[in-house]
């Protein structure tokens, strides 16, 4: 019988689903307002590149940041301010000045937030579990995050959106604010030991983690490998909404049901991602997610038939989660706990920081092509990822076996 995770972990998971929720309502209502702006594909892509620069720009700091506070106060003030933006953006559609430069001026302040976010989350979990228990802690946030964003936050974005624009903008101002104070009910304080040292800087802190984490041979190719998967991947993540409306044709109501299937998929693959890769191994795992998200996105440009491609996208959206889950707790695992926001920093960065980018890239390659193009282009490159992806965790294999038992792995 599985250990309990205890109290902590449990308003850590509330706090999580609350924000989550409010980021599913968010991830809907965004790009459907791009849309009723502008019709071009760039324009539209350049929503998902202003949301994701900040991570380009700060996640080192924000890593830095979080390493140096208390980490659920540094949760709350990231959704207030989340919540204090999204509001004004409700204001303007209101008051009828609603405009792409203020929409990726919210997009980006959202995004800004949320690296102080994500970083402080990510580095509570170890602090309120156990080694051997971080892949069910990692498999049931990740699980409530797609459930909340996808089955609850998608529909009801789109539902909102289409009967005021403005509704679904306050109802993720509210949720950010409810889930501040569920994150400060969280018992005890959760600042980082750092020992008796002398005090640093920021800049010797940020370099601190990036050294760390380019010394690590394993987690310096893991994140080479993910960062190319996620600018890939986001080539078509900034072309969506002008796929499920254009391509699809299934309108603004339809979009939000291609993103709950998406939701459906996260949930299955957030839930079974720990127990696979106890029965075939973590590798295996791993690659499998990878080849399967590649062989579906890829498929998805040859389609025009929404159920299909609503298949086709929970499937892949499963495999992805196997990555989600199982490469987090690894991090987890094996980057020091009073490092840890420094070294997940530097690994956003790279990771979502090339977000923008492939969103910017997919939307040039759509105006160049047509959107179904980059479903096509995206799905190949990332299989020959795959494939790199399987030589690195081979390369590794006696890491990854120690990793998440209760002993100290060997550093690579």
């Amino acid at each position: 019988m599985a250990t309990p995770l205890g109290p902590a972990f449990w308003r850590l998971y509330a706090a999580s689903a609350a924000s989550n929720l409010a980021d599913g309502v968010n991830r809907v209502a965004l790009p459907l307002l791009a849309a009723t702006l502008t019709r071009d594909p760039v324009l539209v892509a350049g929503l998902t590149s202003l949301a994701f620069l900040p991570w380009l720009l700060f996640a080192l700091p924000a890593g830095a940041f979080v390493d140096r506070t208390d980490r659920k106060r540094a949760m709350a003030v990231a959704n207030g301010v989340r919540a204090l933006a999204l509001t004004v953006l409700a204001v303007s559609v209101l008051t009828g000045t609603a405009s792409l430069p203020v929409l990726y001026a919210v997009a980006f302040a959202v995004g800004a937030a949320e690296t102080v976010y994500d970083s402080a989350a990510r580095a509570m979990l170890p602090q309120v579990v156990r080694r051997d228990q971080l892949d069910r802690g990692n498999g049931l946030l990740t699980t409530a995050e797609e459930a909340s964003q996808g089955f609850i936050g998608a529909p009801l974005g789109s539902v909102l959106f289409a009967l005021a624009v403005a509704a679904p903008l306050l109802t993720t101002a509210g949720g950010f604010l409810l889930a501040a104070v569920l994150v400060v009910g969280i018992a005890g304080a959760h600042r980082p030991a750092r020992g008796d040292g002398p005090r640093t800087t920021i800049r010797r802190d940020v370099a601190e983690g990036v050294g760390w984490l380019w010394r690590h041979r394993f987690l310096r190719g893991l994140t080479l490998v993910s960062a190319s998967t996620a600018l890939t991947s986001a080539m078509t993540s900034g072309v969506l909404v002008l796929y499920a409306l254009d391509t699809l044709e299934i309108g603004e109501a339809g979009y939000g049901l291609l993103l709950t299937a998406s939701g459906v998929g996260a949930v299955v693959g957030g839930l079974t991602a720990a127990p696979l890769a106890a029965r075939i191994g973590r590798t295996a795992t791993l690659v499998a997610g990878s080849v399967l998200a590649a062989l579906t996105l890829g498929a998805m440009a040859f389609t025009e038939d929404a159920v299909v491609a609503g298949v086709l996208f929970a499937v892949g959206t499963a495999g992805v989660l196997f990555w989600n889950v199982l490469t987090m707790s690894l991090r987890q695992a094996l980057i020091p706990e009073a490092l840890f926001g420094r070294v997940q920093g530097g690994y956003r960065t790279l990771v979502w920081g090339g977000i923008p980018v492939g969103a910017l890239a997919g939307g040039l390659l759509a105006g160049a092509t047509s959107v179904p193009t980059v479903f096509a282009v995206a799905g190949a490159v990332e299989l020959v990822l795959a494939g790199v992806l399987w030589w690195l965790l081979a390369a590794h294999r006696d890491l990854l076996a120690s990793a998440l038992t209760e002993e100290e792995p060997t550093a690579a």
